[in-house]
């Protein structure tokens, strides 16, 4: 596996800024990201209808762009972690993340022996179907594969300083709307709680050698995460970039033609 230097970053204490997809499933969006600076697109299985073959066809089309590809897992479950893995993605995130067992199966699952028990597939997508030196492809990958778990539960919360303490997980991640209606604050994120629970997961995240991550969806939202030491972060989502850019254009042409109202 190639250098991921999202990992990388993280690991040196920087921010490691990308982007989400949900909707443009185009051979060129993952360049495009690339192209405009993300270090990583992160491709969603999870609140999308996309099947393998949308996955396998995003990410071998921007293999050759520098943005690391990840991809966002439905379930914990074992072929939703190898599978995506051995279709080239350079990472995972896991939603609803609860407990250190649940962590560490993923972990589990995600790695090569020794460290875990991933499926064994050679001269696929992953190694760039060359299947050359086994050993020193499962040693890379179990190195360069980043691991991110989603806080997004009051469950979550309260054990995050076990799930943070799990070798091989790399980024606590807060699924903001989740985790407020699962604290019975739907929606309310200048909630103390909800401000709160976000300390927590930084603080345990930096008290265990790991990065915080949020989506967030404003420059002004990024820099108030970034003060919490949130380090990874995801800006937006393509529907809502493209909708919001769409919308901020027409209404600048309407108004100056004098076509409002």
């Amino acid at each position: 596996m190639r250098r991921n230097e999202v990992k990388a970053k993280l690991q040196r204490g920087e921010l490691a800024l990308g982007t989400l997809v949900f909707e443009f499933k185009t051979s060129g969006i993952g360049t495009i990201a690339s192209n405009s600076g993300a270090d990583f697109v992160l491709y969603d299985t999870e609140h999308t209808g996309w099947g393998w073959e949308t996955i396998a066809s995003v990410i071998a089309s921007s293999a050759a762009a520098a943005a690391v590809p990840l991809v966002r897992v439905p379930v914990t479950e074992r072929s939703y972690i190898s599978r995506p893995l051995d279709l080239g993605a350079m990472g995972l995130m896991i939603p609803m993340v609860e407990s250190a067992d649940q962590a560490e199966q993923v972990v589990q699952w995600a790695k090569y022996p020794p460290r875990g028990v991933r499926g064994a597939a050679f001269g696929v997508a992953h190694d760039g179907y060359k299947g050359e030196d086994h050993l020193a492809t499962m040693s890379s990958a179990n190195e360069e594969t980043l691991l991110i778990g989603q806080i997004e539960t009051a469950e979550g919360v309260s054990k995050v300083g076990e799930i943070a303490a799990v070798e091989g997980l790399d980024v606590l991640w807060v699924g903001h709307f989740d985790l407020t209606n699962s604290m019975g604050i739907p929606g309310q994120f200048e909630h103390p709680d909800f401000v709160a629970a976000l300390e927590s997961v930084s603080k345990a995240a930096s008290s265990n050698g790991k990065s915080a991550g949020f989506m967030v969806s404003s420059v002004e939202e990024a820099h108030r995460m970034i003060d919490l030491g949130f380090r990874c972060l995801g800006y937006s989502g393509d529907l809502w970039i493209y909708g919001r850019a769409l919308r901020e254009g027409i209404s600048k042409i309407r108004d100056a033609q004098g076509l409002r109202g």
